[in-house]
């Protein structure tokens, strides 16, 4: 995990173009999705930390978007016995 006031610019780039960032979280949420959402780009940069993989988002107690990862929110709800 990366938070992102701790990374600069050039090498944020570089590890996105390199597809060693594909995901994006809330810190204080604990929600992760993917580097296009909508809802992802209207955080604020201190509360915004990157991930490699969905595991690694998973590992460190984030769960899915309900808006640009639905099909993995759904099952997070229905694993968790949230969703009638």
């Amino acid at each position: 995990m990366i938070r992102h006031p701790e990374i600069n610019g050039p090498d944020l780039r570089r590890k996105l173009r390199q597809k060693e960032i594909c995901f994006a979280g809330n810190r204080k949420l604990k929600i992760y999705g993917t580097l296009k959402c909508k809802s992802g780009k209207r955080m604020k940069k201190e509360n915004r930390v990157f991930f490699s993989s969905e595991a690694e988002a998973v590992e460190h107690g984030f769960r899915p978007c309900g808006h640009c990862m639905k099909g993995e929110y759904k099952r997070y709800l229905l694993a968790k016995g949230g969703m009638n």
